[in-house]
Parts: structure tokens; C-alpha cells; sequence
């Protein structure tokens, strides 16, 4: 089998949502494919400095920021912040709507200090996975501070939560320009969230720009996501796999599903494509 490129979505698809430690079955079958040659990439909407804990479990690059920042052994190949005129649109216009943010930097995340007791109210809404994946991750303090604290740190991207569709209104059509929103699915209870970013950048270009970096072909590329901003990632390569945990809307696109994080199914589905 002649070498393959990897990428690999972290939150649903190489660890549960919002957690570092991949299952044992996961952590093997990525080092079996690196033995067989092929190369394996981390490709994740988490900043750079919420990657390290994934990091030491073994992979050749990192596509951070939903492709805002890539780096492949150790070189930067891609760096690509917010300037500092769109930061202050962005942030300002989310405010003013009454739009919860989680900001990401390059090395930390900062979140909307009323975020949490947001999550707390809506534990019901365990069935949108980004709303679980935001409440584990500030309640297992994963590098999320409060707002308050940022000090004006390059932003790559941000994930935000609003009540409603109707905020979301003005902050899209005064941003649409210079960037793309990402709206997940909306729960039972009316909440929206999703993810805005660069026009420049998504993880679908990260793609493309890493395989040109490396002179690989997209023939010659999987990727293995579970959210709707894995989207253009599954889209850029030659086999788009969503975990059977992932989002409804993904599901529909995927060209394989395979078994939920929870079920080993990086295991199961390296194996199916006869990685190792």
C-alpha cells in the first residue's frame, strides 16, 4: 500500500469529548499505521497549547486553530492569527449581542466568565455535543481561563453559544466577509452554537496546504472526524470517515462511518482500511 496521510479530528474521534487520553485501542492503531509508513496528523479545532496533551501520544504533525496553525516535525508550515482590527470587530459584535465566546489564542483559551453557569443551567442538553464538550472542558479546567484575563493575545478562532438563532443575526451579516461560521446542529432546547473563522484558513485548506507542503496526493488521504466543522476536512480527502457518535449532518456526507471513540472505532476502522 503506498503511503497515506492521516488526519485526525481529537474531541469525538480520538478521545471523548473534551478529554486528553485517547483509549488504548486508538493510541495502537496510530502507532501501527506510523510503523507501516504512513504519516498521521492531528487536525483539530483545539489552539496549539491544547494540543500538548495528545501530542505526546505519538504523530508526525498538528493542524491547530482549525487550520489557523500548522506544523509538520517540528516546522511551522502555516501561521495565520486574527489582526488586530478584526479581533475588536469580532469581539465587540459578539458582545454586544449577547452571544457567549470562547476565544482561542495560540497558546490559551479564554471564555466569557458567565459561560459556565450557561452550561449549568442547560445540563439537559446532553445530546448537542458541542454543549458537552465545552462544559467538560472548562469544568476540567483544560487551559480555559476567564475572560477577564485575556490579554490581548493573537486569536485564531472562536467557538460560541447563543440563545437562539435571532443573536446570531447581526454578528453574521456585519462578519460575513472576512469570515465563516460553522453552526452545529441546534438541541432540543433552542440552543445554537458553533464555530467563526478566518475565510482563509478551515481544516479542509489545512488539508490541501499540508499535502502540497508534502507533496502528497489526495489519493492518498483519510480523515477521521465527528463534528460539523470536520466538514471540509472530510470533503478534501480521498476517504472521509465520521464516527458513528458524530453529527447527524456529517454522517450524511462521510464516505464510512465507523464505530463511536467509545467503541474503538479508530481501531476498528484503521484496521477495515487496512492501515496496519
Amino acid at each position: 500500500m503506498e503511503q497515506k496521510l492521516i488526519f485526525l479530528d481529537i474531541d469525538g474521534t480520538l478521545t471523548e469529548p473534551g478529554k486528553n487520553v485517547p483509549p488504548p485501542s486508538a493510541v495502537d492503531a496510530v502507532c501501527r499505521a506510523r510503523g507501516k509508513g504512513h504519516k498521521v496528523v492531528l487536525c483539530s479545532g483545539r489552539n496549539y497549547g491544547m494540543l500538548f496533551p495528545v501530542v505526546q501520544y505519538g504523530f508526525d504533525g498538528l493542524i491547530a486553530s482549525a487550520g489557523g496553525y500548522i506544523e509538520y516535525d517540528s516546522q511551522v508550515v502555516y501561521d495565520c492569527p486574527m489582526t488586530s482590527q478584526q479581533q475588536t470587530k469580532v469581539m465587540d459584535i459578539f458582545k454586544e449581542s449577547g452571544i457567549y465566546r470562547t476565544i482561542g489564542g495560540r497558546n490559551h483559551s479564554y471564555t466569557d466568565e458567565g459561560f459556565k453557569e450557561f452550561l449549568a443551567e442547560n445540563t439537559q442538553s446532553e445530546a448537542n455535543s458541542e454543549l458537552l464538550r465545552w462544559r467538560i472542558q472548562i469544568e476540567n479546567e483544560l487551559g480555559i481561563y476567564p475572560m477577564s484575563e485575556y490579554d490581548g493575545e493573537p486569536i485564531y478562532g472562536m467557538a460560541f453559544m447563543s440563545r437562539g438563532a435571532e443573536r446570531l443575526k447581526k454578528p453574521m451579516q456585519i462578519l460575513q466577509e472576512e469570515f465563516d461560521f460553522c453552526i452545529q446542529d441546534e438541541d432540543a432546547c433552542g440552543i445554537v452554537n458553533g464555530e467563526l473563522s478566518s475565510k482563509d484558513f478551515d481544516k479542509g485548506k489545512a488539508v490541501e496546504r499540508l499535502c502540497d507542503f508534502l507533496s502528497i496526493s489526495k489519493e492518498n488521504t483519510i480523515a477521521f472526524g465527528d463534528s460539523m466543522n470536520d466538514l471540509e476536512m472530510l470533503q478534501a480527502v480521498e476517504v472521509g470517515v465520521c464516527m458513528a457518535n458524530g453529527s447527524p449532518s456529517l454522517l450524511k456526507i462521510a464516505d464510512m462511518v465507523c464505530p463511536s471513540v467509545t467503541e474503538d472505532g479508530l481501531f476498528k476502522a484503521f484496521q477495515k482500511l487496512e492501515l496496519f
